[in-house]
């Protein structure tokens, strides 16, 4: 008997991320940093089916895990950005970084519903499921248009969430695999910026709701046929109300039926290919609706910053602390010099390393006698890593008027007062 072969479907699937990474397709690790509630939990869970099929739905983080280790394991998964909710004294806040060289915008949220609290005070119940296997599109509202007199900022913050989702491309979307609506609307009063989520709705257009019935059958029964046992006429059904006479003595149309869908025809289309449901084929006239399902978040942009946290750079954007040329200046020779001498113990490190396996080579007892300075300087590079690790931690809170590199250099100066003989601290 002939040997059965054997297919290689880790090639195949190696094969389909590599696809992924090369059509542009952005990738996400959303995450929550520090203590957190209960509500905060499930809008991290919520907004990882919003950016599903593209994200870690079952990233589980650990009380251990920092940020730094999220950043060291992004590269390796192709992950693209990463989206950290953590909860400050003043309100949660939210982050996205763009890796691996940033830039990384901070936001305040300033009011938020989740996924339940939306299906709860909707008026027909939603069944979510088969909307998730494909990426939602992005939909950018009353973003001013760039002119001379825009913020500099407002363009650098429609770019990050343009990046957040796939490219969309007319020529190669299919029209089943639009399914979900991400709204992320710009309010130049209160400058925010508000997110909205959306499942697109396709109903027949012009029926009323017992022609819709008849259509497409009811969605209770398992045999998919109407019940008229109860009925002398099937127009009795259709046209108007059960048992009842219309208004001028004959049946009510569906025209002045209070429950036919999109009678404007604004909201009508003919679809261009066949799309999910019943009876809903090419070249069928169609009412589109978007129903809205969470999570609802409403943004304030408070700072933007050059490179990740532990690795950042000068600010670009402050809402609330404004600095003067001078100040910006000596910010960036700052940050250069910092830059400068990482790299230059980076690279005396590599030469430390290369003269010590020249040293095994020719001489394994000199070899041994710099294994103690090489260790030495590790030591002092993990010390240096920790120390810029602790840079974003679950503390750090964003506060009106006040920067937190202030904070931080204003804590190092405070001395801890003794403790009292004869107290036990528990």
């Amino acid at each position: 008997m002939a040997r059965k072969r054997k297919n290689r479907t880790h090639l195949k699937g190696a094969s389909a991320e590599a696809r992924n990474t090369a059509d542009g397709i952005p990738k996400s690790f959303i995450i929550k940093h520090g203590q957190v509630g209960s509500s905060i939990t499930q809008l991290v869970r919520d907004m990882r089916k919003v950016m599903e099929p593209n994200t870690a739905s079952r990233l589980k983080e650990r009380n251990r895990n920092k940020l730094k280790d999220y950043l060291t394991l992004a590269p390796a998964l192709q992950v693209t950005h990463l989206l950290a909710f953590t909860l400050t004294p003043i309100a949660p806040s939210l982050r996205i970084v763009r890796l691996s060289a940033g830039p990384t915008l901070s936001f305040r949220i300033e009011r938020y519903s989740l996924m339940k609290d939306i299906l709860n005070t909707a008026k027909r119940a939603r069944s979510i499921g088969m909307e998730y296997l494909s990426a939602p599109l992005l939909v950018l509202a009353s973003f001013p248009a760039p002119s001379p007199t825009t913020p500099p900022h407002i363009p650098l913050l429609m770019k990050a969430f343009q990046t957040l989702f796939p490219p969309l491309s007319p020529q190669n979307l299919t029209l089943s695999s639009a399914r979900r609506v991400v709204l992320v609307s710009y309010s130049p009063e209160r400058g925010t910026v508000d997110f909205r989520h959306y499942i697109i709705t396709v109903k027949p257009y012009g029926v009323s709701k017992r022609v819709r019935r008849v259509l497409e059958g009811p969605a209770t029964t398992a045999t998919n046929i109407l019940d008229l046992g109860n009925e002398k006429d099937v127009a009795d059904f259709v046209l108007r109300k059960r048992g009842e006479v219309g208004p001028d003595g004959g049946y009510e149309s569906a025209a002045s039926s209070t429950e036919s869908v999109a009678g404007d025809d604004g909201d009508a289309v003919d679809l261009a290919d066949d799309y999910v449901g019943r009876n809903n084929r090419k070249g069928q006239r169609r009412a589109v609706r978007l129903d809205e399902v969470g999570p609802r978040m409403e943004l304030r942009l408070v700072k933007i910053t050059e490179g990740v946290p532990g690795k950042e750079g000068s600010v670009i954007y402050h809402e609330f602390v404004k600095k003067s040329k001078k100040e910006v200046l000596a910010q960036v020779a700052e940050h250069a010099a910092k830059e400068k001498l990482r790299k230059e113990r980076k690279e005396e490190q590599d030469r430390n390393v290369e003269k010590k396996a020249l040293a095994k080579a020719t001489d394994p007892r000199a070899g041994r006698d710099n294994d103690v300075a090489i260790e030495e300087e590790a030591n002092d590079e993990e010390d240096e890593a920790r120390e810029d690790d602790e840079g974003w931690d679950s503390e750090e809170e964003i506060s009106e008027g006040e920067d937190s590199e202030v904070e931080s250099s204003a804590d190092e100066k405070e001395v801890e007062k003794p403790r009292k003989k004869g107290r036990i601290y528990r």
